[in-house]
């Protein structure tokens, strides 16, 4: 199955953008460093979500990113395909040239799977990945080394003042 990076990548930035949306406009360096993804690449990403309207803008300080709608009407199919990523579980890229270019036995099973894995990926909004337990443990942790590292870093911008 193909599901690359940018796919994998654009649909944690937009869970993360979810779960911090009570925070006002999320920067995209925030994102980067929470989920480590470099933040040119987020660029990319957030500049095919902008035009698909998933996310919306905010320019000037304390500006950033937020969903253009709720949640619970954003699923995780509408993402992936957002940022031109397929969901194939085909050799052939579905391009049906499996086999001396032509189809193979098993083509159209491999088409069917990777229909299914985009209907399941259809059914699962942001809100209720947001809603998982689970997700909202790897968050506050997440969450907790963040304040953690900007606490130290305060520390020793005050130790450089002090000297």
């Amino acid at each position: 199955m193909r599901l690359t990076t940018k796919g994998r990548y654009a649909v944690t930035a937009m869970l993360d953008l979810a779960l911090h949306a009570d925070r006002g406009p999320i920067s995209l360096s925030d994102i980067s460093k929470r989920q480590e993804i470099s933040l040119s690449y987020l660029e990319q990403l957030f500049s095919k979500l902008r035009q698909n309207e998933l996310v919306s803008s905010v320019r000037g300080p304390g500006g950033g990113y937020r969903l253009s709608r709720p949640a619970d009407q954003i699923f995780v199919a509408q993402i992936i395909d957002a940022v031109n990523e397929s969901i194939d579980a085909t050799n052939c890229g579905g391009a049906g040239n499996c086999q001396k270019g032509q189809v193979c036995l098993t083509h159209y099973l491999w088409c069917d799977l990777s229909e299914q894995i985009h209907q399941f990926l259809s059914g699962i909004s942001l809100a209720s990945l947001v809603a998982r337990k689970d997700v909202k443990s790897v968050s506050e942790r997440q969450d907790a080394e963040e304040s953690q590292e900007n606490e130290e870093k305060k520390n020793r911008e005050q130790k450089l003042q002090l000297m």
